[in-house]
């Protein structure tokens, strides 16, 4: 009976989105979701790449400037990205469950909502945006440049915000190859006005910043037309705007996680470069150039969590625990097989791929050691990602705090800060192998867990643990 009825709600969403969420193979439906998601979250990281190389070309002190401003850009997508994970979430399950004008309210809400957060943000942080970077320890001979790119950067928070969340909802109704096209769209057009601006107008950082805020408008648009057409199972609409506190609160507690570790991770990027700073600027340089390699092998794994997320939170709305547990297992080989490959390549490529955002030597050598030290345990981030977005799609926020919060909070912050001390530079480098290595463990505990739970019936048979239900 369980499995009829939830052919029955997936052939509604069907009819929008072209997925049957309750495809039987699900190696092949994990991969239709997952790989548009994959390929759009790495358009994104290409995107952070091809703007380092043009900026990188313009000297060491061009591309620490832009580095300065990645916690800020973090801040902002932190908060996108934690409206984003909870509507996803509440969406998706919603939909398993049948329920498309409250899965509609969500989502319109989400939007309703994003958009004066933007602004607030934007106009708090041009305010206080010198005292920032000296906080950050920019330098005299960077601060203005680092001030040139993100004064133009920044006015475009806001679009920033809307196209994350926008994202989100379509990804949630199993629409992932939308959500491709428009980062994709995005990024043709990055790529095309970056030299342009950068090089031909001889614009510098300003003209990077500029090809970024017009891609996003691009991206904007994009989405515009999605919800106006009513291309997913959704309605996104003013009339579907609600603000009610119960409502609210869902979204807020599945997400605060999500944005409490983004801005962890802006706050680590702090004090990180922070503790570079006080090495010299070719250190600063070095370790974002480390970072920005980092992320961007982040990025596609991240990107099959959040396609594959509607698969869980869908069968998680059902109660279907034994496709649950199905769905689990392929997504975690996947995110470890993944994370194993690039962070053995990054080991054994590290001085070239530096080399492609920085042609000093002094750079390069730091940069390939940060590198190195940086991967050394990145295998395990597979584990951390999926147990992250499994729990989110089951509403469990607790759980989802302690795993998320370890990488980049209450394990690294403390190694950053104490450290560099005792060890120096070396003593930067080993705050993150080590923030990796504790995440990870904590992260394989709680899953094996979870597995346990699942195959014993899921949460019906505890009564402790009821976080991840609809009611």
């Amino acid at each position: 009976m369980r499995s009829l009825s939830l052919k029955v709600i997936a052939m509604r969403c069907r009819r929008k989105s072209g997925i049957d969420l309750s495809d039987q193979n699900l190696p092949s439906l994990l991969l239709r979701l997952a790989i548009p998601s994959v390929v759009g979250l790495s358009i994104n990281a290409l995107q952070q790449l091809l703007n380092a190389i043009f900026v990188g070309s313009l000297g060491a002190k061009a591309i620490a400037a832009v580095s300065m401003t990645m916690p800020l850009i973090v801040v902002l997508a932190a908060v996108g990205e934690g409206i984003g994970v909870g509507t996803a979430s509440f969406i998706s399950r919603l939909l398993g469950a049948g329920n498309e004008l409250e899965a509609s309210q969500g989502a319109s809400t989400a939007i309703a909502l994003a958009a004066p957060i933007g602004v607030i943000m934007t106009i708090a942080l041009l305010v206080t945006l010198r005292d920032i970077f000296v906080v950050l320890g920019a330098s005299p001979a960077i601060l203005p440049i680092a001030l040139d790119y993100a004064t133009i950067l920044l006015p475009g928070a806001t679009l920033m915000l809307l196209n994350i969340v926008s994202g989100f909802i379509a990804r949630a109704e199993g629409n992932t190859r939308f959500s491709m096209w428009t980062m994709l769209t995005a990024f043709i057009l990055n790529a095309l006005l970056d030299p342009i601006f950068i090089f031909l107008l001889g614009l510098g950082v300003r003209g990077a910043a500029l090809a970024t805020l017009i891609s996003q408008i691009a991206a904007i648009s994009l989405y515009i037309a999605y919800f106006a057409k009513r291309l997913g199972s959704v309605l996104v609409s003013i009339s579907q705007v609600s603000l009610r506190v119960d409502r609210i609160r869902q979204l807020a507690l599945i997400g605060a996680p999500a944005t409490t570790t983004s801005i962890l991770a802006a706050l680590a990027g702090m004090f990180l470069y922070g503790a570079a700073a006080r090495f010299g600027d070719d250190f600063i340089a070095a370790v974002g150039i480390a970072i920005r390699i980092l992320t961007i092998g982040a990025l596609p794994i991240t990107g099959f969590c959040i396609g594959s997320q509607a698969v869980l939170g869908f069968g998680w709305g059902a109660r279907d625990f034994a496709r649950v547990v199905k769905v689990a297992k392929f997504m975690m080989s996947i995110t470890v097989v993944l994370s194993v490959a690039y962070s053995a390549a990054v080991i054994v490529f590290a001085r070239p791929l530096v080399r492609l955002f920085s042609d000093s030597d002094d750079v390069t050598e730091i940069a390939a050691l940060s590198c190195i030290v940086f991967h050394l345990f990145f295998w395990l981030y597979g584990i951390q990602s999926f147990v992250t977005t499994m729990l989110q799609s089951q509403g469990k926020a607790r759980l989802s705090a302690l795993v998320s919060f370890a990488r980049q909070g209450y394990l690294f912050i403390p190694a950053v800060l104490l450290f560099p001390l005792v060890s120096g530079f070396s003593g930067v480098l080993a705050s993150q192998a080590i923030a990796e290595l504790g995440a990870g463990m904590i992260a394989l505990f709680v899953v094996l867990r979870q597995f346990a739970e699942l195959r014993r019936g899921g949460p019906a048979h505890s009564a402790r643990n009821r976080e991840g239900s609809l009611t």
